[in-house]
């Protein structure tokens, strides 16, 4: 299924006039200049005038049913990248920096010489089978849906434990098969200021820092990454070291998420953002780190729990299998696999020790909890969805998306304020902006399931009618965080342009969130969604139908 599109334009001479009276800065045709705030909103309610936009009545789903009813894809939407062929064929779930791309392939090279080799066990052949799936997500299709692979290799040991505080049976047959660290990255001017004044680069100095507002330090979901886990336990528990989860623990973790920036989305938007040096501290793993050259200028400190991949297997697994297993594990530790993991960056602070958290299992998931409730600061969301419902959309595609949105709606907290606009030729208001409680979330259903397709794309049109309904709606809520998400499939043919509205945008300050249906790199459509969420550091998701619903479950999980 496949989303949206993008770009308008034209400028009305009303606006034009107004720009020249007002003395904004100079719009220049793909320039990222801005507007200041008070040149954006005159210009926001300028251009909002000449948009031809309508209000529909929301209909009440009264068979909305936003209960507990969670929805996963399908755990195909996570690739295949080694299959094997054996008569015990055993599958392994592991995240990316084991199993990507090269030089993140070290996995997918040992499984393949391990396949060659055709070890056998009761006389059968022996095979591995290796799905790329973040540590996260393999517990979360464990626990929530009917995922059963017969190994884990998560990145930390906190992911197995936290499996057998959620009731899973699992048996660790390593410690380690990769060592890794997860560190704290600091721009090498930024490192030398800090160390000149807090001493040494621990993550309890930098919270301090970032307290005292001499530091801006980012890091990840840690629902899915290793990394944001390790960051968000360690965290805690220099807040609190008798009780990382006592209620001082949590005010102090609010206190903090207060004046830190929005979790990112992935590892790949800090790496974006630090190397046009927007980021100038954050986390990472040691082996992610040296594998970015453009992180050259970067000086890594590892921190909290080690990241030494270990291996688990499951209780439902048979003793075959087991012995399997065993032979696969033994294969991983040779020599020969070991110097591969070397070469591929792994393994460069063996002598470093993992501190204490103070969590078990059950307190990784507790600390996951605490963060969504504080991540925001104690500051509730005002967010409004445009939907594209462009020609382009008909059939699949916008099935696609009133699926995606439906099944995720569940993981939005209720103390958000949410909206639903949609767009073709003209702009449609199908959902004005209130708390996301019981009703609201009744009628945003209702508004979904009520969108249909028309025919042209005026993508910039409909981004700027939901900017203006957010301002006015934060005159109602003053505290409250903005944030809008786009979601579209191709090319924007009416309206105003991307270049007219990205001064607007970038003097709003207003972090746009967009989400692309099959979305190819270096087109277009992908460059324009791209440079619209990176006006305000946000992030572009270039989705398919099929993994759609993680992608937004996952976005809302780290921002609403």
């Amino acid at each position: 299924m496949k989303l949206f599109k993008r770009v308008l334009s034209g400028v009305c001479c009303a606006a034009l006039l107004l720009t020249a009276a007002a003395g904004c800065t100079k719009y220049e045709k793909g320039s990222e200049k801005v507007y200041s705030y008070d040149e954006a909103i005159t210009e926001l309610n300028a251009f909002n005038k000449e948009i031809n936009t309508d209000t529909k009545k929301p209909k009440l789903d009264i068979y909305d049913d936003d209960t507990t009813n969670k929805v996963l894809a399908d755990i195909k939407t996570f690739p295949v990248k080694v299959e094997g062929k054996g008569e015990i064929n055993l599958e392994i779930a592991a995240p990316s920096e084991l199993c990507g791309d090269t030089p993140d392939d070290w996995l997918n090279i040992v499984a393949e010489r391990f396949n060659e080799k055709r070890e056998t066990v009761g006389g059968k052949t022996v095979s591995i089978t290796v799905r790329k799936i973040a540590s996260g997500e393999t517990l979360t299709y464990i626990t929530e849906g009917d995922y059963r692979p017969q190994l884990y290799i998560p990145s930390s040991f906190a992911w197995g434990d936290m499996l057998k505080a959620k009731g899973v049976g699992v048996e660790k047959l390593s410690d380690r098969i990769l060592g890794n660290t997860a560190g704290i990255l600091m721009e090498k001017g930024t490192y030398d200021v800090f160390i000149k004044k807090y001493k040494s680069c621990t993550l309890d100095k930098v919270i301090e820092a970032s307290l005292a507002g001499d530091l801006t330090f980012a890091y990840t979901n840690p629902y899915t990454s290793a990394t944001g886990l390790n960051a968000l336990a360690s965290a805690l528990y220099a807040f609190d070291n008798n009780d990382p989860l006592s209620d001082s623990a949590q005010k102090k973790l609010l206190e903090y998420q207060k004046q830190s920036p929005p979790v990112a989305y992935t590892t790949g938007v800090l790496v974006n953002q630090a190397s046009k040096g927007i980021i100038k501290a954050m986390v990472m793993e040691e082996q992610a780190y040296i594998n970015k050259p453009e992180l050259k200028n970067y000086v890594y400190t590892p921190f909290g729990i080690r990241h030494d991949h270990p291996l688990y297997t499951f209780d439902y697994v048979t003793e075959e299998e087991k012995e399997a297993a065993k032979l696969f594990m033994d294969y991983c530790l040779t020599d020969s696999s070991q110097r591969l993991g070397k070469e591929k960056g792994f393994g460069k602070h063996d002598d470093y020790s993992s501190q204490k958290t103070g969590l078990d299992g059950a307190g990784y998931l507790a600390a996951q909890g605490i963060w969504k409730e504080a991540k925001d600061g104690g500051q509730p969301i005002i967010a409004v969805f445009v939907a594209d419902v462009s020609g382009s959309m008909d059939g699949t595609p916008i099935q696609s998306l009133k699926e995606s949105l439906l099944s995720t709606k569940s993981y939005i907290g209720s103390d958000n304020y949410i909206g639903l606009v949609s767009y073709a030729t003209n702009v449609h208001i199908d959902l004005p902006i209130d708390r996301f409680d019981a009703q609201q979330k009744a009628y945003f259903s209702g508004a979904v399931k009520a969108l249909t397709v028309e025919d042209a794309t005026a993508t910039y049109d409909a981004v700027l009618v939901a900017m203006k309904m957010m301002i006015d709606k934060k005159e109602e809520v003053p505290n409250a965080k903005l944030m809008l998400f786009v979601l579209s499939d191709g090319d924007q043919n009416r309206g105003y342009s991307l270049d007219r509205i990205a001064p607007i945008v970038g003097g709003l300050k207003i972090p746009v969130y967009t989400i692309g249906y099959n979305i190819k790199d270096d087109t277009k459509p992908s460059k324009e969604l791209s440079r619209l969420s990176n006006i305000n550091e946000a992030a572009m998701i270039s989705a398919d139908s099929e993994d759609l619903v993680n992608q937004l479950r996952n976005l809302f999980n780290t921002q609403l």
